[in-house]
């Protein structure tokens, strides 16, 4: 392997006021996030009175203390629930992400009910959607923790109604790809949320709690007239004895959760030993991640700088180092596992997509799979590139990441425009994670360029029409146009979105990769007993 050798001066003023816009973004993440945690610690009071756990202390209580968890798409729906940013709380209204549960990785999906009781959020629907795809694509089981209100009928949608319908078809799915799913339901489970209870393999209740049933009081009232308590519909006891729907029934949170762990430790799922590799740490200071990106996307930045902070040993054999060099292709190792990866150190040209083509290709033959480190304003366009043809080696740059046969990871930590950003494996290609740096902007091009572009299109429509530009009115066209591709392209504004799995701090990057890798690793080796049907129950 060669090692990289590091030029960074981290006494140099760049470095300084990189790391300060860096860390400056870490704390603004900071305070969003924890508006979810004080908001549903608000409750606190309310659920000890009732002698229920909050959700995330029902979580913590779930996961095996001291081992990693990799919570998901914290910043979902953030800035869409209000007009006011500082006032939104995000998450979606739930708490998910994957963690060891008596020693089995899990995906985990918590109704984060301290909050309005668990209704879902802007973007939870999303959210739920997104974890169930990647625990069905890495063979997790798959532990529900449900308490909720259900859907807001003041904000009802009927998009989202139909939509929907995919959370109860992927939980059907699990159990017939032989991915076990384990549900304790703490509270309330009513209409097409009750389903999230029903479709489980292993349902376990808590007596006085839990409420499952697909009409509640005021509907059943409303539509036939029966009056019934909440109890009576859908209490614990009466689904662990008269119905069937439970399998277990707890006296409060905890022996729940004690259940569910006995559950997922007594099943022996995934029991094979994990291979350990020896390994060396990187070279240089996982802290530099924080100066070495710039703010401003324009200003170039060497990303081998990156990959010498990330790789063991800060290794890395460069793949086509003197054939589209912008493009950098190259074999490494992290934990000790090979990883082939792909950044930009500027636009992509021909060449140095057709060597990109070449490079993933060849992993795919080696098994070996792909880190792609987004940096890059998009393909480089003009009449010589397009004699050199960009469209077709991009096209065939895009459909080798479209069929690649190993597991692809991508980490946003500049700039992903254009074709850009579908050629080094966005959002919208499936890669098994993807996540995004607090500096990192996604767009279909730069705000200043929209706008440079929309203005010769005004300009020559006047010209055709011999009219006289209106400079005044066309500034302010330009103005409005750049603030608002500049806004959507925030990693705030697109994780919120559900376009990523979640902003990460730059110096996690590494230890997230080492979970990542092992997490597809475990999915490649498992070999769950698929079934052709869904375990219904008695």
């Amino acid at each position: 392997m060669a090692k990289i050798l590091s030029s960074i001066s981290t006494d140099a003023e760049t470095f300084a006021a990189n790391r300060k816009g860096m860390t400056d973004l870490l704390d603004q993440m900071e305070k969003i996030e924890s508006r979810t945690r004080k908001a549903s610690e608000k409750s606190r009071g309310r659920f000890e009175k009732r002698h229920q756990l909050l959700p995330r202390d029902r979580v913590a209580l779930l996961l095996d203390p001291g081992r990693p968890f990799i919570e998901l798409s914290k910043l979902a729906g953030y800035g869409l629930d209000q007009e006011d940013t500082e006032k939104s709380v995000p998450g979606g209204g739930v708490i998910a992400g994957i963690g060891y549960v008596s020693g089995v990785r899990c995906m985990i999906n918590a109704s984060d009910s301290g909050i309005a009781a668990g209704a879902l959020q802007p973007m939870g629907l999303d959210k739920q959607l997104r974890i169930q795809e990647i625990a069905l694509e890495n063979k997790l089981p798959y532990v529900q923790l449900v308490e909720s209100a259900g859907a807001n009928l003041m904000a009802y949608r009927v998009e989202d109604f139909v939509r929907g319908g995919n959370l109860f078809r992927n939980i059907a799915r699990f159990s017939a790809a032989g991915l076990p799913v384990v549900t304790i339901t703490h509270g309330s489970s009513t209409a097409g949320g009750a389903y999230q209870t029903g479709l489980s393999d292993y349902i376990i209740m808590v007596r006085g709690r839990t409420r499952a049933f697909l009409a509640g009081p005021p509907l059943l009232k409303a539509a036939t007239g029966e009056i019934a308590t909440e109890e009576e519909l859908g209490g614990a006891e009466m689904h662990t004895g008269i119905s069937g729907l439970g399998d277990y029934m707890a006296e409060d949170d905890r022996e729940a959760i004690g259940l569910a762990r006995s559950i997922l430790k007594n099943i022996e799922w995934n029991s094979a030993p994990k291979e350990e590799k020896s390994y060396a740490e990187p070279a240089y200071d996982r802290e530099d991640l924080l100066g070495l990106m710039p703010m401003d996307h324009r200003q170039p930045v060497d990303m081998k700088e990156i990959i010498a902070r990330l790789v063991d040993g800060s290794d890395f054999v460069e793949f086509g180092e003197r054939y589209g060099g912008a493009t950098v292709c190259g074999n490494a190792k992290i934990a000790g596992w090979p990883i082939g990866i792909i950044t930009n150190n500027g636009p992509i040209d021909p060449n140095g997509a057709a060597k990109a083509t070449h490079f993933i290709q060849a992993c795919c033959q080696a098994g070996t799979p792909i880190l792609y480190l987004n940096n890059t304003t998009g393909f480089l366009v003009g009449r010589s590139y397009e004699e050199a043809g960009s469209i077709k080696h991009g096209s065939k740059m895009i459909q080798a990441v479209t069929t690649a046969t190993v597991p692809q990871f991508t980490i946003y930590c500049g700039a992903s425009f254009g074709a850009g950003n579908y050629g080094m494996c966005g959002r919208g290609f499936h890669p098994r994670f993807c996540f995004s740096w607090p500096n990192a902007k996604t767009a279909v091009m730069g705000g200043e360029q929209a706008a440079g572009t929309m203005a010769v299109v005004q300009e020559m429509r006047a010209e055709r029409l011999g009219e006289d530009v209106d400079h005044e009115k066309l500034n302010a066209l330009k103005s409005k146009i750049t603030e608002n591709f500049n806004r959507q392209m925030d990693a705030f504004y697109t994780s919120a979105r559900v376009l990523d799995d979640g902003v990460i701090d730059p110096r996690d990057t590494r230890e997230l990769m080492i979970e990542l890798m092992q997490i597809a690793r475990e999915a490649d080796d498992r070999q769950p007993n698929e079934i052709q049907f869904a375990v219904a129950r008695p």
